[in-house]
């Protein structure tokens, strides 16, 4: 039964980890280089993330610079920059490509946080399937005689609390972001 808690609790921690990621990738006005964590590069035959082929830095708080390490790269970067949902246009000058964020509108606020409570919302429908599987594998251990009808109900409440723990932190987590993004 312990190990069922650590598994139920370890795939939930993942959910909130995967959110987290989620978030970094939002745009949200100001430069960050986990906007091109998704963005990949046909590099030779190999789909390789921009970060492993150009040093990434950020000069200034809405521009981002990338400069390959291999000149030759430069347009497949720039290819692969156009084509990924980022929704900024690169700007090549032959050696480093540049990304302007332009300022958020106060409608591009809105929609922002719009998809900022979308995606919390799919990680609690997804911290509760979890509490489903559990309560579901809880209740076959209480079928083979494995554990009493008393460990299966404190196991429950066990899995609620869980479930309960990880909702509170994932709200917690969209409302920072949230305020992030009407802040900027």
């Amino acid at each position: 039964m312990q190990e069922l808690f650590k598994r139920t609790e370890e795939k939930m921690n993942k959910t909130v980890e995967a959110l987290e990621r989620e978030y970094k990738s939002i745009r949200a006005g100001r430069a960050t280089a986990a906007v091109l964590e998704r963005v990949t590069v046909d590099y030779y035959g190999v789909p390789t993330p921009v970060q492993q082929m150009a040093a990434i830095s950020i000069p200034e708080a809405r521009t981002l610079l990338i400069q390959p390490w291999d000149a030759s790269t430069l347009k497949e970067i720039e290819k692969a920059i156009l084509t990924s949902e980022i929704g900024i246009n690169p700007q090549n000058d032959g050696k480093v490509i540049r990304l302007n964020f332009p300022p958020l509108t106060e409608e591009r606020r809105k929609e922002i946080v719009k998809e900022v409570h979308k995606k919390g919302e799919d990680s609690k429908v997804a911290i509760r399937n979890q509490r489903r599987t559990a309560l579901d594998d809880l209740k076959a251990l209480k079928k083979s005689n494995e554990i009493t009808e008393d460990d299966e109900k404190d196991g429950e409440k066990k899995i609620q609390n869980l479930t309960d723990k990880f909702c509170k932190e994932i709200d917690s987590i969209a409302a920072v972001k949230e305020k992030e993004i009407m802040e900027i």
